[in-house]
């Protein structure tokens, strides 16, 4: 065994297995603004880490981070990206000190043998992390590291891949796969944040649920054929749900923890599973 695969061992060796296993959950993280804004939306995030074990660490799959290959974030203390245009100044003075965990990070790159997940040195944390964490951990008190999505890749791909992800559960690493169920920004109405959804949106975000409630991992990964794309007009905020649901361990339970619109174009439901 070569040097850098006894310290991995190592490494995994000083994060014993939990009798419970590590929630993983899917955010419907919306319109940047939510990161300042009060409402049911955020409300339920902030009810969310007062009613949850804090956890070894928190790995994130957003919606903002594709890579052409898989790549996870090594930084032990990783910058807040403000990969965003055109909103107050509030927004872009904000930041999330969280430190990284280049130590799990690594544990992730050996788990996953579907990939050659590769290191990265640079990467901080997204608009996709830090609009929610700043709710649930407002201390950022708990590492957080990042994994990307290959969007050269199709959905049954990530499915598979987040299976291999399974183990850091119960090393008591909490996954947080950030997204949209529908997302489509170019038909948003920025009248008004409750303005109506349109049909398609109302549609499309109950197809879905009804799938993940019947556990048809099938219709959700084949969701292109069952819908126009006017709700996933590109694929990168549905793929964090993709991800969630490979992550569900046998019939552990999942619950819708909120469930509501935005600008008539994006769906803000949000899942617990385990």
């Amino acid at each position: 065994m070569d040097m850098q695969l006894q310290e991995l061992h190592k490494i995994a060796g000083r994060f014993k297995s939990r009798e419970t296993i590590s929630p993983v959950f899917f955010i419907g993280h919306g319109n940047p603004m939510n990161a300042v804004w009060d409402n049911d939306f955020t409300r339920s995030l902030t009810a969310l880490g007062k009613r949850i074990d804090k956890p070894n660490a928190v790995l994130v799959i957003s919606a903002h981070w594709e890579t052409v290959g898989t790549y996870v974030s090594v930084h032990p203390q990783p910058r807040t990206i403000h990969d965003i245009g055109g909103f107050p100044e509030e927004l872009y003075q904000f930041h999330y000190p969280s430190a990284g965990h280049p130590e799990f990070a690594r544990m992730l790159r050996e788990m996953v043998t579907l990939a050659d997940v590769k290191e990265d040195h640079l990467m901080g944390l997204d608009h996709g992390a830090w609009t929610i964490l700043k709710y649930i951990w407002p201390d950022a008190d708990v590492p957080v590291f990042e994994m990307s999505m290959d969007y050269t890749r199709s959905p049954q791909y990530h499915f598979q891949l987040a299976a291999q992800l399974k183990e850091l559960r119960k090393k008591g690493v909490l996954i947080l796969c950030s997204g949209n169920i529908v997302h489509n920004v170019a038909m948003m109405d920025w009248k008004a944040i409750d303005a109506k959804p349109y049909d398609w949106t109302l549609e499309f975000d109950a197809f879905v649920k009804k799938q993940i409630d019947d556990r048809n991992m099938a219709a959700l990964l084949n969701y292109s054929s069952t819908s126009s794309r006017l709700a996933v007009p590109t694929d990168e905020h549905y793929m964090p749900l993709v991800y969630a649901m490979g992550l569900v361990q046998g019939n552990e339970d999942i619950q819708h923890i909120f469930e509501g619109y935005q600008y008539a174009s994006l769906s803000m439901r949000c899942l617990q599973i385990g």
